[in-house]
């Protein structure tokens, strides 16, 4: 059985008591649950968290590569976007270039450790796949029917 591992989004579209045995915690969504944590015993919960991942090998950390790769995603995303508009530089919802890079290098770490994605922003990964053909995607609401 290949690996999954899960988009901060599907975190916040179910409410998961179980992980698959197969599962991967990806150090990126980590990263997002903490910034957005409540209060400090949230935070505090998903560093322990991170520290058991780590330990069991179970945490998909960005390398170097995964970076690089991530940039030139976005690098092809922006030109194509600007290709589509005529060459403009079109206005963003705020936050939508940071979201897209952590999405990036969600998509991109979890492909080295040949784990599926499971996400809710399925327009997003599908537009960083068009890049990185590998990258493997399961839209959460299939993979939660199962």
């Amino acid at each position: 059985m290949s690996s999954v591992t899960y988009d901060t989004s599907v975190l916040g579209a179910y409410k998961l008591i179980d992980l698959p045995d197969n599962f991967l915690l990806s150090a990126v969504v980590v990263f997002e649950l903490m910034a957005n944590a409540t209060d400090e015993s949230e935070r505090k919960h998903l560093e322990r968290l991170r520290r058991v991942y780590e330990r069991d090998g179970t945490l998909i950390v960005p390398n170097a590569d995964d970076w690089l790769m991530a940039s030139k995603i976005l690098y092809w995303l922006e030109h194509s976007r600007r290709k589509r508009a005529g060459g403009k530089s079109l206005p963003k919802k705020p936050g939508a270039t940071q979201r897209m890079a952590l999405d990036a290098l969600i998509a991109v770490s979890a492909r080295r450790y040949k784990a599926a994605v499971v996400t809710e922003d399925w327009d997003d990964f599908k537009a960083i796949q068009y890049y990185c053909r590998d990258i493997k995607l399961k839209r959460g609401s299939d993979f939660f029917r199962q």
